[in-house]
């Protein structure tokens, strides 16, 4: 559980700056970066960087508990906040110590982001596909291609880019690319129809260089595979934070709305769908600090890099983002229908907490790419089933 003042601390910020502000945070409008560097007062900023590169090193289980609270207010700004994980936890683990003093260590003296890209048009979720090409030239490493969605990429410190050998196609890397690298070009922010506080970029290399000391170590696809463990433990927990403010908008609205001889809250249907939406959030919750616990275990352990390596991906951070996702968009559907013809309008929250909840499903890899997982790598091999 995380220490009680930090949990004041977020839910102070959360009262304060998201809360009851849902059209305002509701908008295609520039990116709220002034929000973020108010969020970044609380002493919070990338809560997960390890102590040795001056952050907090809070485990993700504390992460589930801060995410919770911040995905109550607006999903859009936890994921902003906390996406910074995927890039920073492979640089952290698989980085030079140079590279960690010049990138990580900023990052927590200042509040900074990064963002990673993995993602291409042709190639989908098949990132074996990649077309990005890295090109050894010299001490130098020269990229070359496009990336379809990366967020923060925008307002990044730096990108972890995941390309493809020019010399050898079989062969992947993850790449650190400063922000302001000569050849970096955000070519546009994708319009979403949910989670519209956080942005997501189209970036173009074109002759990108950076030293070649700036490729991390390790196969890029495996670096990947292995940072999306902690991002998908705090995406599965971003539906958890929804839930619990549909759940508590639900009841609000029940207390008030006349219904026959009472009100809403008098009904047996309207009991029985909200317990029901109580299970569904007490299960996610378990789900996601088990797994946050699951990952915190290798990651208190002796080499967390090699077992991270030989590992990959964590069966209960699949589960629990596949989980969180549907259970979560159970909620907002019914949540959405107890509010009768007004749960399809704008004048209230529901509607962007339905469009902000169906990302969890989505994002890094959707559910029928994560049942594949599932099935091939716990399932076929029958040692790993527990």
């Amino acid at each position: 559980m995380v220490a009680p003042d930090l949990r004041k601390a977020v839910r102070g910020f959360v009262a304060q700056e998201l809360k009851d502000r849902h059209a305002q945070l509701d908008t295609r409008d520039e990116m709220p970066l002034p929000l973020y560097g108010r969020f970044a007062e609380t002493g919070l900023a990338n809560w997960w960087l390890p102590k040795e590169s001056g952050g907090r090193g809070l485990p993700l289980a504390d992460g589930v508990d801060l995410v919770n609270e911040l995905s109550y207010g607006d999903a859009g700004v936890a994921f902003t906040l906390f996406i910074s994980v995927l890039g920073t936890s492979i640089v952290s683990l698989y980085g030079s110590e140079e590279l960690k003093e010049r990138y990580l260590r900023p990052m927590a003296e200042r509040g900074g982001y990064c963002a990673t890209l993995g993602s291409e048009r042709e190639a989908g979720s098949e990132l074996g596909r990649t077309a990005t090409t890295a090109a050894r030239e010299g001490d130098e490493l020269v990229l070359t291609g496009e990336k379809f969605f990366s967020t923060n990429s925008g307002f990044a410190d730096f990108l972890v880019v995941v390309a493809r050998s020019a010399e050898d196609p079989s062969d992947h890397m993850a790449v650190v690319v400063p922000r302001d690298t000569p050849g970096l070009t955000v070519v546009r922010r994708w319009e979403m129809i949910g989670l519209r506080t956080s942005g997501t970029y189209e970036v173009h290399f074109d002759g990108c260089r950076v030293p070649a000391a700036n490729r991390l170590e390790g196969n890029g696809l495996r670096l990947l595979e292995i940072g999306l463990n902690a991002s998908r433990i705090l995406i599965a927990t971003t539906a958890l934070g929804i839930a619990r403010r549909i759940r508590d908008l639900c009841m609000e609205y029940a207390r008030t709305k006349r219904f026959r001889d009472g009100t809403l809250t008098d009904s047996p249907v309207f009991a029985a769908k909200l317990g029901q939406m109580e299970m569904l959030i007490d299960v996610m919750k378990s789900q996601c600090r088990q797994a946050a616990r699951d990952y915190d275990e290798i990651m208190e352990g002796a080499d967390p890099a090699a077992v991270f390596n030989r590992q990959g991906t964590l069966k209960s951070a699949l589960t629990a983002k596949m989980f969180c996702g549907q259970a979560g968009w159970e909620v907002a559907t019914v949540g959405s229908e107890m509010f009768g013809g007004l749960g399809y309008t704008d004048d209230l929250p529901i509607g962007k907490l339905m469009r902000d909840m169906r990302y969890v499903s989505i994002v890094e890899g959707g559910d029928d790419v994560l049942r594949d997982l599932v099935f091939s790598r716990y399932v076929i091999p029958v040692p790993r089933r527990s």
